[in-house]
């Protein structure tokens, strides 16, 4: 199942790009259906930074799908390859349910409009292996497979849309404060 966004943030590549790569924990702080993000690892390298952040959700969970997802579930740890040259990152999640049987991809661009607008683009992919899950009938995984499926991409698109709007209105505070 595919994962699309593109949103227009009215701010200079340079501080978007900063502040997605190294503020997001700062910035997750005013996501809702968010507890927490931590960025557990960081490798500094030439022309970019490889960083291992552990996403931790408050999201509550559907009837029928909390039979199978607990709430500690709701954490998973995202792996991404920032490209300082391209303005690029290629991440990929890990989910700590299912970790197996969830694949969650993609990359993340950034492009400049202009010398004050950038244009950041999501482009993902989430696929999930339905005939396997444990300790449940193949038939009643079928029937809860494609629900598993619309749900984790339900919370990982809006989330990455949120990042993308909180981010905005993030750089849009440090902006005000710097002209106070």
């Amino acid at each position: 199942m595919q994962i699309r966004s593109s949103s227009v943030i009215a701010h200079p590549i340079g501080r978007v790009w900063r502040a997605y790569r190294d503020e997001l924990p700062e910035i997750a702080k005013t996501i809702p259906d968010i507890a927490e993000v931590r960025e557990l690892a960081r490798t500094e390298r030439e022309g970019g930074a490889t960083i291992h952040n552990l996403w931790i959700s408050s999201t509550s969970l559907p009837p029928l799908v909390d039979k199978v997802i607990k709430p500690e579930h709701l954490r998973w740890d995202d792996y991404a390859e920032w490209d300082d040259v391209e303005h690029h990152v290629d991440w990929k999640i890990a989910t700590k349910v299912f970790t197996e049987r969830i694949r969650c991809g993609g990359r993340n661009r950034f492009e400049a409009i202009d010398d004050k607008s950038t244009r950041l683009t999501i482009q993902g992919d989430l696929q999930i292996d339905f005939d396997r899950l444990p300790g449940m009938p193949r038939m009643l995984s079928k029937r809860i497979g494609p629900r598993l499926e619309k749900f984790f991409v339900s919370l990982i698109t809006p989330n990455l849309e949120k990042v993308t709007v909180h981010l905005r209105d993030y750089l849009d505070r440090k902006a005000a404060e710097e002209q106070a």
